[in-house]
């Protein structure tokens, strides 16, 4: 038997990572004021045409309209808008698998803390408590 090495996240995860971060932008511009209106049609417009039905055989047309209409529309789009949503969404937090259950915490997980009835466990729900962690950094609880 081999001992099991941790495996890493890696970033860029292939098709399926590709075509949600495609829909994420494309649903991050439909919502942002700076994309013409009229572009946004595009993608509306491509899904459309994919519910009703034509006498094409097969799903395959009705999915290469929708990337064409989606790929129109992030290349209509204005390029700093379609960069800063995109460098938004590449910005992530690094993480690494580990193997376990959640029912076992492992070692470096646990919090020293003090436990102190709020105002929102009393009844007085709407009440916010600052409290000071040992490293320094204010906590705001409800």
């Amino acid at each position: 038997m081999s001992s099991k090495k941790p495996r890493r996240i890696v970033p860029g995860g292939g098709i399926f990572h590709d075509i949600t971060a495609r829909i994420k932008l494309v649903i991050r511009l439909m919502g942002d004021s700076r994309v013409n209106a009229l572009y946004k049609v595009l993608p509306v417009a491509s899904l459309a045409y994919m519910i009703i039905p034509d006498p094409a055989i097969g799903p395959f047309d009705d999915a290469a309209i929708v990337w064409v209409g989606t790929t129109l529309f992030v290349e209509l789009c204005p390029p700093d808008v379609v960069r800063e949503h995109e460098e938004a969404l590449r910005r992530v937090i690094s993480g690494e698998w580990r193997e376990g259950s959640i029912d076992e915490p492992t070692k470096g997980d646990t919090v020293d803390a003090e436990y102190r009835e709020t105002p929102a466990s009393t009844g007085r729900a709407g009440q916010i408590e600052h409290r000071e962690d040992p490293s320094g950094q204010t906590n705001v609880y409800r």
